[in-house]
């Protein structure tokens, strides 16, 4: 199927010394005996884009690439995605020059382990982590050995990267090959952007640009049940921002909802047949999350809408400043802008904020690609099944002519960006959480997680896009139940998931 247009769009020298892995070896020699394969070729269906250039002339110098990651931003939140309580100018101008693709879920809904699928290429459970805490397990050396920065700072590109880090044990920006910009992940990450693009550069670059918001929506529920138990609020400067940005709105709460407040969601309401497993191991671990759910009155949640709103709004404009400098530095068409997030918020479907689940509003993320002359132009690719986790780091890889490593498991999304023809491409994509697994298809999807009574979901997102009916005891899908079972089995052996054994069911049982 081809993409759409998009209506709603408006138009180094100073290289670290290099770690030893092991006794005598050092990082280079170590690499030597990876024995690294080739790509995967990636597949699909011709895109059929018009005025598509195929690529850059033969001896082309390498692109630069500037990865642009924003935090806890879900994919509807963008004015280009058809949004209409926000705007976006800045992500609604990258996907008016590339391709949006409505497909992207993040490898793990959750900040650390979907960070260390960007930087890696793998799944998190390929080292043991489900959830933030587990980073403190680290990762083996043969991994950060191999992550992004090395990669490309070994074939002569300069590796910088500013703002939000949030990896394992062992993966500092050291230790994954990238110099720092800067740690602040607001204001001061967007100039340090603009500065570094300003600057002459006799090698082609890859820049990470990682900042925090609308990350700081999560001090919402965290300081009201604070209150609730007269506990004082997060002394934090997200927390603050966030508080402030709610104060006046508070005065005259009912008033200002009334005015100015997205509505409710369709999918508001907790779904039928939800799994216990969300009640017991994601909100009552967490208080506030359960807080929000069982204490939250209407007005609240809609103030926590329109607050997740500016927040979105106060990165985009940063965006923005980094899309203006390469505008500037007249370097646009050769350079390739990769836009998306680490994973995104409930946003209150299901009575819920933060992350974590398998929903679609913290599983579901945004992901833009931008190359003037290459990448197609304001499309919108609503077929194909893309992981960013998994998919980022074989596509920049594949752009700028390097190998990566042969065991990751995903694939460059190149072709599908430049409408080239394709001889086939997943059917099915799998995501992590911290107690659970997604299974994702087509038309259905289906989640499972580790205990409970009830521990599964099948949902028909064609007719019920809000996932608020489980067909999991429908005689009528019966078969699409026990496919989507065999599928995350078949993805569990294949990938070496020990911990998603656990996840296998035979037969959907109920106390």
């Amino acid at each position: 199927m081809n993409p759409v247009r998009n209506s709603n769009s408006s138009k180094n020298k100073n290289m670290r010394k290099e770690p030893y892995i092991s006794n005598g070896m050092n990082r280079r020699e170590f690499l030597k005996t990876l024995c690294l394969s080739g790509l995967s070729t990636a597949g699909g269906a011709a895109l059929g884009f018009p005025s598509v250039v195929s690529g850059r002339a033969k001896g082309q110098k390498k692109p630069n690439i500037i990865f642009i990651i924003t935090d806890q931003q879900h994919a509807g939140m963008m004015s280009c995605a058809g949004n209409p309580y926000l705007k976006t100018p800045a992500m609604d101008r990258l996907a008016a020059s590339g391709i949006r693709f409505e497909m992207a879920y993040t490898a793990n809904p959750v900040c650390l382990p979907a960070r260390f699928s960007f930087f890696t290429g793998r799944m998190p459970s390929a080292v043991g982590i489900g959830q933030n805490g587990d980073g403190k397990k680290g990762v083996p050396k043969e991994i950060a050995a191999q992550a992004m920065g090395w990669l490309f700072r070994d074939v002569g590109y300069e590796t910088v990267y500013g703002g939000k880090v949030h990896l394992p044990k062992g993966m500092k920006l050291d230790d994954i090959g990238f110099r720092n910009l800067t740690g602040d992940p607001r204001e001061k990450l967007a100039d340090a952007c603009v500065q570094f693009i300003k600057q002459p550069h006799e090698k082609p670059f890859l820049m990470v640009a990682s900042f925090i918001n609308p990350h700081d929506i999560c001090y919402m529920a965290i300081n009201d049940h604070h209150r609730s138990q007269g506990q004082p609020l997060v002394d934090s400067v997200a927390s603050k921002i966030c508080e402030g940005l709610l104060d006046e709105p508070r005065k005259n709460l009912k008033e200002f909802v009334d005015k100015y407040c997205p509505p409710l969601p369709h999918n508001h309401d907790v779904p039928e047949l939800e799994p216990e497993c969300i009640t017991e191991k994601y909100l009552k671990e967490r208080m506030f999350r359960w807080y929000a759910r069982e204490k939250w009155s209407p007005e609240i949640w809609r103030l926590h809408r329109w607050a997740y709103c500016r927040l979105t709004e106060m990165v985009d404009a940063k965006v923005g400043k980094v899309l203006d400098s390469v505008r500037d530095a007249d370097i646009e068409d050769n350079t390739l802008i990769v836009f998306t997030s680490d994973h995104g918020d409930h946003d209150s479907a299901h009575r819920l904020e933060h992350k974590s689940l398998l929903y679609e509003e913290a599983a579901r993320i945004p992901f833009i690609m931008s190359y003037k002359g290459v990448v197609g132009a304001d499309a919108v690719d609503n077929t194909h099944l893309v992981s960013n986790g998994l998919d980022l780091l074989p596509t920049l890889c594949d752009y700028a002519g390097i190998t990566p490593p042969k065991d990751i498991p995903g694939t460059s999304i190149r072709p599908l960006a430049e409408g080239k023809p394709v001889p086939s491409w997943r059917d099915h994509l799998v995501v992590e959480s911290q107690n659970g697994r997604m299974v994702r298809t087509e038309r259905f999807k289906y989640n499972v997680y580790d205990s409970g009574r009830q521990r599964e979901q099948l949902i028909d997102l064609q007719n019920d896009p809000g996932e608020m009916k489980n067909l999991v005891y429908d005689a009528k899908t019966k078969g699409v139940l026990e496919q989507h079972r065999a599928l995350l089995a078949k993805w569990v052996e294949r990938a070496g998931d020990e911990i998603g054994k656990e996840y296998i069911v035979q037969e959907a049982s109920v106390e």
